[in-house]
């Protein structure tokens, strides 16, 4: 993707306890390296544009930055879970573009 870094990695997809909300979790070195040099991209609250593909699945979504973590969220709704047919605590090769 022309002008992006791209970041490839591996993690699961969990289930927020409170409520429907679905996140893959970027590894923190990955989300210190994206706050330490693009943190001036961030629109407010720590959301960040961002691309992601999973398979052959790829979406223009936004990625946030969870202070008390010290990570970033993927977001995945609903959709993209279906599509990709995404299950929680499954390995799951990511591929992001920021």
């Amino acid at each position: 993707m022309d002008g992006k870094i791209t970041y490839t990695f591996t993690s699961t997809m969990w289930k927020e306890a409170a409520g429907s909300w679905y996140f893959i979790s970027l590894p923190k070195d990955i989300s210190q390296e994206i706050r330490g040099n693009l943190q001036w991209q961030e629109e407010g609250w720590g959301r960040m544009k961002a691309t992601a593909q999973i398979g052959t699945v790829k979406w223009d979504t936004a990625i946030w930055f969870d202070t008390k973590g010290g990570t970033y969220y993927l977001p995945v709704k609903a959709a993209i879970r279906k599509k990709a047919k995404l299950t929680t605590d499954t390995n799951l090769d990511v591929t992001l573009w920021v």
